[in-house]
This record gives C-alpha cells, sequence and structure tokens, in this order.
C-alpha cells in the first residue's frame, strides 16, 4: 500500500467504478486496473470487489486498510518533522528538470 494505491481506493469508493476512478486520477484504465489487481493479490480478502456492468467497490476489507494506511502516513509525516525533512524538503525540486536526452539516463554532464 501506498499513496498511489490509497488514492486509487478513495476514487473508486467515491466514483463505484475503476474506469472513472482512473480518470480522477489522470491514469490509464489498464494502470487502475493493475494497481486494484494487485491489492487484491496481496492481501488476504480483496480490497476491491467489481461486478460485470455495475461497476466497482472499496470492500470492508480496503476501507479498513485504507483507514490504516492513512493513520500510519500521518504518524509517519509527524514523526518525520524536524531539521533534516525541512533540509530535504528545500533540496526538492517543485518540478524535475526534463530529459533533453531520452534514453540516455538525463540529467547533465560536465564538460572538461
Amino acid at each position: 500500500m501506498g499513496p498511489g494505491k490509497a488514492a486509487m481506493l478513495e476514487a473508486i469508493a467515491e466514483t463505484g467504478s475503476i474506469s472513472a476512478a482512473a480518470r480522477t486520477l489522470g491514469m490509464s484504465y489498464r494502470r487502475a486496473w493493475l494497481l486494484v489487481d494487485t491489492m487484491n493479490r496481496c492481501f488476504a480478502a480483496p480490497l476491491v470487489e467489481t461486478t460485470a456492468g455495475a461497476g466497482a467497490r472499496v470492500t470492508e476489507a480496503g476501507r479498513a486498510a485504507l483507514t490504516d494506511y492513512r493513520a500510519l502516513a500521518e504518524r509517519v509525516e509527524a514523526a518525520a518533522a524536524g531539521a533534516a525533512f525541512e533540509r530535504l524538503q528545500a533540496a526538492i525540486r517543485t518540478q524535475p528538470v526534463l530529459n533533453s536526452s531520452p534514453g540516455r539516463g538525463g540529467g547533465s554532464r560536465a564538460s572538461g
């Protein structure tokens, strides 16, 4: 479970559909389905149930996993607060540098 899967569960709960959840999150249906399939295979009980023609719903196990994940994420975020976290956060770009050389590992090279 991570932020992407948690967001997917929330979007499915709100929309009642994997495809609508994918649109809400700006991802392909295939990517959304893969997230759901991974969650359902990795947990003891399915987190999402689908019904042909009736959409999808987050199960009780899914709601519990989402609640537990959010609680854990809050604790981790609170524990991470401090000078080291602030320095790291300040060092991260707000927008990634676009790779001008696809397939070459990106980044710039120093000459000399």
